[in-house]
């Protein structure tokens, strides 16, 4: 049996980025104060972490670029409260979260996935994967949306992910995270290089 297949029901996924400085530094020592905060969280065992990704800013010219990873856990805690966990930890960083969605900041932590959970409901998942690209900016859900309706869309997110969790099957699209990545447009990974930090 797999590691992915073992850790399975409690598997999480969580992206991370940042291209502002923060009271932690650069890009990459937020996201390096962030693995450490949330590595040492309660019910959380840490499984593997991606290299750092460096990314440039859509869209082009928007803003420096940003510094993406991925992280897999185990982990024990209920989704709603793993989230809180995530926003405290970019609150220690000066996030603030009532301002224009996808703008630059110090630091980003989304939750990807939680084990095979598809919340709130299927019907609300795949209407939120399936906003036109111009309505995303604009919408926020209420509720916590897993997995992460955008996930498969970004080449930020899935590049990292693939070194950590390549097997792990979207429980709505049925693919893979190698799939998923396979199957991005060249345009999705434009610019994109392992950062030096």
């Amino acid at each position: 049996m797999s590691l992915y297949q073992s850790q399975k029901a409690n598997l999480v996924l969580v992206a991370l980025g940042a291209n502002l400085p923060s009271s932690a530094g650069i890009p990459s020592d937020s996201l390096r104060f962030a693995l450490d905060k949330l590595l040492k969280l309660p019910a959380v065992v840490p499984l593997a972490v991606s290299r750092f990704w460096s990314t440039p800013a859509v869209p082009a010219g928007s803003g420096p670029d940003y510094v993406n990873a991925a992280v897999s856990l185990s982990c024990a805690l209920p989704p709603d409260q793993l989230l809180r966990e995530l926003h405290a930890i970019e609150a220690a960083l000066g996030r603030r979260r009532d301002g224009p969605r996808w703008q630059a900041r110090g630091l980003d932590l989304d939750l990807l996935a939680h084990g095979d959970l598809v919340l709130p409901d299927a019907d609300a998942q795949d209407r939120w994967r399936s906003l036109p690209p111009e309505e995303q900016p604009r919408r926020t859900p209420e509720r916590l949306i897993l997995p992460h309706p955008r996930l498969q869309d970004r080449g930020f997110v899935l590049a990292p992910l693939a070194e950590i969790a390549p097997g792990w099957v979207h429980p709505r699209l049925g693919l893979s995270v190698a799939q998923m990545l396979a199957a991005l447009p060249p345009e999705a990974m434009a610019g994109m290089r392992p950062a030096s930090a």
